[in-house]
Protein backbone atom coordinates (compact mmCIF):
# COMPACT_ATOMS: atom_id res chain seq x y z
CA UNK A 1 0.00 0.00 0.00
CA UNK A 2 2.72 2.38 1.00
CA UNK A 3 4.47 1.78 -2.78
CA UNK A 4 1.42 2.47 -4.34
CA UNK A 5 0.83 5.52 -2.45
CA UNK A 6 4.41 6.51 -3.39
CA UNK A 7 3.81 5.69 -7.17
CA UNK A 8 0.73 7.82 -6.96
CA UNK A 9 2.57 10.88 -5.40
CA UNK A 10 5.37 10.68 -8.03
CA UNK A 11 2.99 9.89 -11.37
CA UNK A 12 0.21 12.87 -10.19
CA UNK A 13 2.72 15.96 -11.47
CA UNK A 14 3.36 14.31 -14.71
CA UNK A 15 -0.30 13.20 -15.30
CA UNK A 16 -1.76 16.89 -14.88
CA UNK A 17 1.44 18.41 -16.66
CA UNK A 18 0.26 17.37 -19.62
CA UNK A 19 -3.59 18.73 -19.95
CA UNK A 20 -2.38 21.79 -21.42
CA UNK A 21 -0.96 20.28 -24.47
CA UNK A 22 -2.61 21.25 -27.21
CA UNK A 23 -4.35 24.32 -26.19
CA UNK A 24 -2.83 28.53 -26.60
CA UNK A 25 -0.95 29.35 -23.88
CA UNK A 26 -2.34 32.65 -22.06
CA UNK A 27 -1.12 35.63 -23.45
CA UNK A 28 -0.86 38.43 -20.68
CA UNK A 29 0.21 42.03 -21.92
CA UNK A 30 4.27 42.32 -21.02
CA UNK A 31 5.42 45.44 -19.07
CA UNK A 32 8.33 46.33 -21.03
CA UNK A 33 10.57 48.39 -18.61
CA UNK A 34 13.55 50.08 -21.04
CA UNK A 35 16.53 51.27 -19.00
CA UNK A 36 18.94 53.53 -20.20
CA UNK A 37 22.38 54.03 -19.39
CA UNK A 38 24.18 57.24 -20.15
CA UNK A 39 27.85 57.01 -19.39
CA UNK A 40 29.45 60.43 -18.67
CA UNK A 41 32.65 60.88 -18.36
CA UNK A 42 34.45 63.30 -15.91
CA UNK A 43 38.67 63.92 -16.71
CA UNK A 44 39.32 65.30 -13.37
CA UNK A 45 43.11 64.77 -14.57
CA UNK A 46 43.65 68.47 -15.54
CA UNK A 47 42.49 68.96 -11.91
CA UNK A 48 45.73 67.34 -10.39
CA UNK A 49 48.17 67.95 -12.90
CA UNK A 50 50.02 70.75 -14.31
CA UNK A 51 53.02 71.50 -16.67
CA UNK A 52 56.50 70.52 -16.00
CA UNK A 53 58.74 72.73 -16.27
CA UNK A 54 62.62 72.22 -16.81
CA UNK A 55 65.53 74.72 -15.38
CA UNK A 56 68.19 75.67 -17.13
CA UNK A 57 70.43 73.57 -14.77
CA UNK A 58 68.96 70.27 -15.13
CA UNK A 59 70.45 67.35 -17.22
CA UNK A 60 67.92 65.34 -18.71
CA UNK A 61 68.25 61.92 -20.89
CA UNK A 62 66.09 61.61 -23.95
CA UNK A 63 63.64 59.68 -23.08
CA UNK A 64 63.12 61.77 -20.34
CA UNK A 65 62.93 64.85 -22.12
CA UNK A 66 60.29 63.12 -24.85
CA UNK A 67 58.05 61.89 -21.79
CA UNK A 68 58.22 65.80 -20.48
CA UNK A 69 57.09 67.31 -23.72
CA UNK A 70 54.80 64.48 -24.31
CA UNK A 71 53.05 65.20 -21.15
CA UNK A 72 52.92 68.86 -21.57
CA UNK A 73 52.01 68.79 -25.25
CA UNK A 74 48.83 66.52 -24.11
CA UNK A 75 48.28 68.77 -21.56
CA UNK A 76 48.31 71.83 -23.61
CA UNK A 77 45.92 69.50 -25.95
CA UNK A 78 43.17 68.06 -23.10
CA UNK A 79 43.51 71.06 -20.46
CA UNK A 80 44.21 74.38 -22.48
CA UNK A 81 47.74 74.67 -20.54
CA UNK A 82 49.56 77.72 -21.81
CA UNK A 83 53.23 78.50 -21.81
CA UNK A 84 53.86 80.35 -18.70
CA UNK A 85 55.66 83.71 -19.34
CA UNK A 86 59.36 82.54 -17.91
CA UNK A 87 58.97 79.31 -19.85
CA UNK A 88 60.80 79.23 -23.32
CA UNK A 89 60.13 76.67 -25.96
Amino acid sequence: MRKMMSLLCLLAPLISSCGTIGQEPVKTPATVQEVQVKTRIVDTGCDWTKAIYVSKGDVLSDETAKAILAHNLAGAKNCGWKPSKGASQ
